[in-house]
Parts: C-alpha cells; structure tokens; sequence
C-alpha cells in the first residue's frame, strides 16, 4: 500500500530540472515512525532560509551629481514638496482649459493604454508573490485495470480509488524568489510613474495646443481689425483721388498693402481648424463638437510674475521620468538577484496525504490512510554557462540602466535651465513689445491726423500701418510663447509648485482687448 502511495506522489510531483540537475530525494515515509530524525534537517533549512540575505546586489538608489543653483542667474525661490495633483492650469484662470484637461485626463487613449498596464503590473506582483508560498492541492480519482497473465502476477482486472491533498514548497534560502518580488514591486513603480509622465505629458500638450490655438484666433481677429482699417484708408485715398489731392500711385499703394494682409487671413484660417483638429484628437471628440466647445472666446488670463523652481536636486523628487527610470534601475537590480540564485541549489519540501482503497466502502476506513513528507535538493550542472550567461546579460542591463538614469537626469536639467531662460527671456520680450504698440498706435493717429490735413503724405501712413500690424503680430506671438513658456517650465518640473507673487496681467486669448483697434484714417 505504501508503495502504491509513493507512487502516485512521484507521479503528482514533478522534478525540478529533470535533464541538468542531480536531484536526491529523502521521504520520511520510507522510514519507522520511530526514526523521524530528519525533521530536524527540515527545520533547520527554515532556520538557513530566515538567515541567509538574498544573493544579488543590494540596491541603494542612485546619487546624482547636482548643481547648488540653477544657471543663468535666476532668483528663484525654493517651493514646498511636490504635489502632482495640483490643478496648475488653474493659474491661467481660464475655465475652457480646465473643461478641456479635464475631458482629456478622462478620455485619452494613451491614459488608459498606462491604466491597464498598471494593472498587469499588479497582476504579476500578486502572481510572483504567490510562488513564494507553498503549493497545495487536493485531488480524487479512480482507476479500473487489468493486469497481464504473463507477467508474473495472478492477473485479473481490480479498482483503486484514492483522495488526498499534495504540497510543495521551494524553500527560497538563496534568495531568488524575494530578489524577483522585489523586482516586479519595482516595476510595478515604474509603472506608475510613467502614466504619471504621461498624464503631465497629456496637460502640458492640452495647454500648449490650446492656447498656439487662442494665439490664431488673435492674429486673425488682428489682421481682420487691420484690413477693415485699411479699407477706411483706401477709401479716404480714393474720395481724396476724385478731388484731385491723391494720386493713382497712393490708391495702388493703399491698395497693396490691403492685399499683403488679406492674404494672411486664409492662411490664419488653415492654422485654427488644424489646431481644433489637434485638441479634437487629444480630447477624444469629433471635430464638431470640438468646434462647439470653442465657440465662446477665451477670458483674459493672467501669469504670475515669478513662478518659484527650487533647487535642482527636487527634480529627482518631482519629474516621473526621473522617478520611473529610478525604478526601473532597481527592477534591473533585483534581476541580476534571481538569476545569480539560479546558480545555487534548490531545496524543497513536499508532501502527500490522503486515502486509498481497491474498494470505494473502505475508502473512508482508517486503514486506508496513506502519507510522505520530506525535503529535495537540485542542483545544476551541466547548464552552468547558460546560467552564468543569463547572470552576464542582467548584469549588462543593469549597467545599461544605470547610464540611461543619468542621462535622464543630465537632460532633465539641461531642459529645465533651457525652460528657465526662455521664460525670463520672453517676459522682457514682451514687455518692449507693449511699449511698441503703444507707441505705434500713437504714432499712426498722428500720421493719420496730418494726412487728413494734407501736411503728411500716404506713404508716412501706410508705413505707420505696417509697424503697427507687426508690432501688434509679435506681441500676439509673445503672449503665446510666454503661457507656453509657463506650461514648459511646468512640465520639466514635473508639477506640484506653489505660485507665488501676484497675478501678471496677459492679454486675452482669442480676443484683441489688450491691443488696441487699427483706427483707419478719418475722412
């Protein structure tokens, strides 16, 4: 009876590397009850497994060579700790970009492509740290067979029924199971990390679109102020033709430059749908609704006038791709781990209990009680440069790693040195570029005043007209670059500052309140 039990025990548990390794195996239900002396054994490879540290290199996060202080002579002040859920947009006081970020955190492909590997990545920590704990599992079966006559046995056919429970458990003493759950809890890290990337990526894309498209709708409103303004002149040329004070040369002229900014209007046009199209995409909406959503001008929307950067080394704390490389670098480490343990042996403990009987009514009787339990040990042999390669190949990727992190890291600052100035740099342009509108403007009524008047000649006019319309462009052009100036230095801090200092004002988006209207000259 017992043989047929060990039987069917070494038929449930399989071997461990049947071909490469040398497998000895001691069950204690081979010996007297009286002579369970190797329980002890048992015991002490708990005792060794609760000792031994995991094989491997221990991870310790990576110091990174930081400067003190931006560059560039910036005076910035240190903010508190990151917070990614901050509503940073917020700051634009703009409540169709909020609706839009809003609808795109909730409708983006790439969100929920990140979403879901997430949850893989659940999955296999769960799934890893559930190799870890003993296998046990129940079973029940009957068997109908007949015996040959000509093998030495009496013959006939007999049943055999049996039930019972079997486990088995791998005894991590070297550490490759705790180095692969510290590698999937680090993936799973990263993971995290890089939807957080995406998602600061997706507001930062949402913010600069949107408002590359306000800065459109601004130029258009502008060269359309401007053409009706040049329209007012050509037909003071021409009334002033009729009475013989203009020539044809003026109304040609006049009549040119209405034309140069004409032709702008088409082109301005191509650019608003094509941005539309672009948020429509980000935002997971059809082009109509987009449309529909956009109808409304933009508020004016305001900046703050210092936005506070701390010091370089809370990037490591803020930027998710910063984070995220960290995390995959102690995956890497914790790789090298699992396959340094597949060099050293392997031990194990199984058992096997339960019932069997050549009749179900005995099935249940005491008699029919059969049990094994002991420990196994593998060890590899003859695929020991297969694994020492595998060791070669985790330990390349880890040094691949360890680079990639710096180079993030060298780059991530490189690219917040480069926001910084270019956010310094374009509130100087526009403030000069304020002024010249302002003086512009001046300028033109007064060209226009001395026209009307006959002291002034068209070509003074229409060159007034043209500094204007410029000025006016590039201011549009620097108001836009400068809220996407804001929403660049938000991304390469990887969010969560604290805005200080009172509210800058900006002129609006999609509207032209903050420049003044072309005024055409006075008949």
């Amino acid at each position: 009876m017992l043989e047929n039990a060990l039987a069917i025990f070494s038929a449930r548990i399989p071997s461990h590397n049947a071909k490469s390794s040398i497998q000895s195996n001691f069950l204690i239900s081979r010996y007297p009850m009286r002579r369970f002396f190797l329980l002890p054994g048992t015991w002490l490879l708990l005792l060794l497994h609760a000792a031994c540290a995991p094989v491997g290199p221990e991870y310790r996060p990576p110091a990174a060579d930081l400067p003190d202080t931006w560059g560039g002579g910036q005076e910035l002040a240190a903010p508190a700790a990151a917070d990614h859920s901050q509503r940073w947009w917020g700051l634009f006081d703009d409540p169709i970009l909020s609706r839009l970020v809003d609808r795109a955190i909730e409708a983006n492909h790439d969100l929920r492509i990140a979403a879901s590997r997430i949850t893989a990545a659940r999955a296999r920590l769960r799934q890893t740290a559930a190799e870890a704990s003993p296998a046990v599992n129940a079973g029940a079966g009957s068997t109908h067979a007949r015996r040959s006559d000509n093998a030495g046995t009496d013959g006939g056919s007999r049943d055999l029924y049996e039930a019972g429970f079997d486990a088995a458990w791998e005894i991590d003493l070297f550490g490759g199971r705790r180095r692969a759950i510290e590698a999937a809890t680090a993936t799973l890290a990263a993971s995290e990390e890089n939807r957080r990337d995406i998602l600061i990526s997706l507001e930062a894309e949402v913010a600069r679109t949107y408002f590359e498209l306000r800065g459109s709708e601004r130029l258009l409103a502008t060269a359309r102020n401007t053409l009706a303004a040049q329209e007012k002149t050509l037909a003071v040329v021409a009334g002033r033709r009729q009475l013989g004070l203009a020539s044809a040369l003026e109304a040609a002229r006049a009549e040119t430059q209405k034309s140069l900014v004409a032709a702008q209007i088409p082109a301005l046009e191509q650019k608003i749908a094509a941005g539309r199209n672009q948020l429509a995409l980000l935002l997971d909406l059809p082009p109509t609704e987009m449309a529909r959503r956009l109808a409304n001008a933009a508020p004016a929307f305001t900046l703050p006038p210092t936005l506070p950067a701390g010091l370089p080394s809370d990037l490591l704390r803020r930027r998710p791709d910063i984070r995220q490389a960290e995390r995959l670098l102690a995956t890497a480490t914790a790789e090298v781990g699992v396959a340094t343990a597949d060099l050293f042996p392997r031990f194990s403990l199984s058992g096997l209990i339960g019932l069997q009987s050549s009749s179900l009514s005995d099935l249940v009787s005491t008699n029919s009680r059969f049990w094994s339990i002991g420990p196994s040990v593998s060890l590899p042999v003859f695929n020991r440069r297969r694994l020492r390669a595998a060791v070669t190949i985790t330990e390349a990727a880890l040094e691949e790693m360890q680079a990639t992190y710096e180079k993030i890291v060298l780059a991530a600052l490189l690219e917040t040195e480069t926001a910084l100035v270019n956010y310094s740099s374009e509130q100087e342009t526009r403030s000069r570029l304020a002024a010249a509108v302002e003086t512009g403007s001046q300028a033109l009524v007064f060209n226009e005043g001395l026209y009307a008047a006959g002291l002034a000649d068209l070509t003074d006019v229409l060159a007034s007209q043209r500094t204007l319309f410029a000025a006016r462009e590039q201011l549009i052009v620097s108001d836009q670059r400068l809220a996407v100036a804001v929403i660049a230095l938000y991304k390469t801090l990887g969010g969560g500052w604290q805005i200080a200092g009172e509210p800058a004002p900006v002129a609006a988006a999609g509207t032209t309140q903050s420049i003044p209207p072309a005024t055409g000259t006075a008949p």
